[in-house]
């Protein structure tokens, strides 16, 4: 790992092992149960939306094939291709193994199943990358308008303008490096399958990814689906009010503001063209953080089972971006309470040599260590939320947790296994 990376990923780790911890005591467990009873009925998605879902799943796990044992044509691995005898290989990408990595393959599902254009985005291998590529500061955001004009080129309605939009600087890089291939290949499926829905796929920042990825298809006219798993902050408040507008989720991301279009038997419905699935206790969904700018789009769909497999009764439609019953229930207090852990810690070991490393770049650098002057001091009370030593955070927090939140979707993901990764409880 790079040195400069180093803090952003101490960051990181200290949220994730105290999002579990918080994630594990009373009051969320009594907020994961009383999701159970509530009008729970009411908010369960229909079983072949459920189906659906379900199936997407093992075909984004297939893209963890990519870059290590492959994907063969016309549609061979050893993860869940078997079960899709009607798929067809077009091609895979994958740029490498940085920090701007994208990977993933595009496949054509013909009959007798649906008619599809399949585009799936992998999510990175390493949970150490991900730590270190959420800690990005966002940048300016232009969504690509191909000809420059306010109108759709597919059905002249009114886009909606993307105002002070931000956008994480590694998911936009990780779509640039891949956008050329990608948008090749699709723009000759459609030619050659004019009557193929377009459908984009991914998991974890492959989910990032695809949300850019959609953005631009949708203003190209390919009327993309969307389906995200695990899917991070992609921007600021200005993206997912843009994105919610633009698949027809609703624009303000304001708690109960804007409701969930209804769902209907057909999966494919237009009003449900873009799902983005959350896991309980998975802290992807939660970060970037809040405090740095990234915000939530609507469209979320939540399972609230820990174990896998989850049943059509544990998974619910969720309204706005951030309705209390879904995984943004818990992350004000959440994210406040592990920061302020964090910090109470680090006072009460102050005196430890990891944490006097880890607080200060400059009495670091000293070559003798004194008292902390004026401006150490106040660097140091600044810092505190944001530092905790390696020593206090190994031993003190479990994070096999959240990190399996974060993989299991209908299954275990992630994986390049015959049948998939066996320990996720599918039988």
């Amino acid at each position: 790992m790079r040195p400069d990376m180093i803090l952003p990923a101490i960051l990181f780790i200290t949220l994730l092992g105290s999002l579990y911890t918080l994630f594990t005591q009373a009051p969320y467990a009594q907020l994961a149960v009383g999701r159970h009873v509530n009008n729970e009925t009411q908010r369960t998605i229909p079983r072949k939306l459920f189906s659906s879902l379900e199936q997407l799943a093992r075909l984004v796990d297939i893209s963890y094939c990519v870059g290590s044992t492959g994907i063969q044509k016309p549609f061979k691995c050893l993860s869940h291709c078997a079960d899709f005898e009607d798929l067809e290989l077009i091609t895979t990408w994958n740029t490498g193994l940085f920090f701007s990595d994208s990977c993933g393959y595009i496949a054509l599902s013909h009959p007798p199943s649906p008619k599809r254009i399949l585009v799936a985005f992998r999510g990175t291998y390493s949970i150490a990358d991900t730590i270190v590529d959420l800690s990005a500061y966002p940048q300016p955001y232009a969504p690509y308008d191909p000809k420059k004009v306010e109108y759709h080129a597919h059905n002249e309605r009114r886009s909606p303008r993307c105002l002070n939009c931000t956008v994480h600087a590694g998911f936009i890089t990780s779509w640039q490096n891949t956008r050329d291939t990608i948008l090749h290949h699709v723009a000759a499926a459609r030619e050659q399958h004019p009557d193929y829905a377009l459908v984009l796929i991914g998991h974890s920042l492959g989910g990032a990814v695809a949300a850019l990825a959609g953005i631009e298809m949708d203003l190209r006219g390919w009327d993309p689906q969307v389906t995200t798993f695990g899917e991070p902050k992609v921007g600021n408040d200005g993206l997912a009010n843009y994105i919610g507008e633009l698949f027809g989720l609703g624009g303000d991301n304001g708690a109960g503001e804007t409701r969930h279009p209804p769902l209907h038997e057909d999966p494919q419905d237009r009003r449900w063209r873009y799902r983005r699935v959350t896991h309980v206790n998975d802290p992807v969904p939660l970060l970037p953080l809040t405090e740095w700018k990234y915000a939530m789009h609507a469209g979320e769909i939540f399972i609230s089972k820990t174990d896998l497999p989850p049943s059509v009764s544990d998974v619910q439609y969720c309204e706005g971006a951030h309705d209390p019953r879904c995984i943004s229930g818990v992350e004000e207090d959440t994210l406040a309470a592990a920061l302020q852990r964090a910090a109470v810690t680090l006072e009460d070991e102050k005196t430890r040599p990891s944490e006097q490393a880890a607080l200060s770049y400059r009495r670091a650098s000293r070559s003798v260590a004194g008292p902390l002057d004026d401006d150490e001091r106040y660097e140091h009370e600044q810092r505190l939320p944001f530092h905790l030593p390696w020593d206090l955070t190994l031993p003190r927090y479990r994070l096999w947790g959240p990190l399996l939140a974060h993989r299991d979707y209908f299954w275990r993901l992630g994986v390049c296994v015959p049948g998939g990764d066996p320990t996720g409880g599918w039988k």
